[in-house]
């Protein structure tokens, strides 16, 4: 019946979904600071990406040990947001309470840098890269914690903190970009 085939493979497309992005994650420990590299390669586009980004107040909907994210404060370079949670990794498990301040610059990068919270610094930068149908999304970032991290353990931690944590966001721009009627 090549008329019902052609009926289903579009709609087999609906149901199942496209194939994730893969997701690159690099960790590092430089002294006391815990350096962390990710980038992943999408379809979809730069508003998109970029509204997902700043939806700040949506991060504890889909990142897991993000307890909380709400926005403090907003104007037109970016924002102050307030986020609680955790960062757990099998039987480790270590606090997470920062404000940051968002510097936006649309289209093309985040920076963020603690103000507040548990970290003595925190610093990170989302960069934005528009090809053909396709988003190159990288962050970098650098800690230091305001607790004791074991010195090995704490890279292990992080770098698959960070993997899920960012595999989470890129998965909800991906579901962002795959809903019907959305720009």
């Amino acid at each position: 019946m090549p008329g019902a085939r052609s009926f289903l493979l579009p709609l087999l497309a609906l149901v199942i979904p496209a194939q994730a992005a893969e997701v690159v994650v690099h960790a590092t420990r430089n002294g006391e600071a815990l350096e962390v590299e990710a980038r992943a390669e999408f379809a979809g586009g730069i508003a998109r990406t970029w509204q997902v980004l700043t939806d700040y107040d949506r991060i504890a909907d889909y990142v897991p040990g993000v307890a909380s994210s709400r926005v403090i404060s907003r104007d037109r370079n970016g924002a102050v947001v307030e986020q609680k949670g955790e960062a757990k990794v099998l039987f480790f498990s270590y606090p997470i309470n920062v404000r940051l301040v968002i510097a936006e610059h649309p289209y093309e990068r985040l920076e963020s840098r603690a103000v507040a919270g548990n970290f003595r610094e925190m610093r990170g930068t989302y960069e934005l890269e528009a090809g053909e149908g396709h988003v190159l999304l990288r962050y970098t970032g650098r800690m230091i914690p305001d607790f004791y991290v074991p010195p090995l353990i704490g890279t292990w931690v992080l770098s698959h903190h960070v993997e899920r944590t960012f595999r989470a966001l890129v998965e909800e721009i991906e579901r962002q970009h795959r809903e019907p009627g959305k720009p």
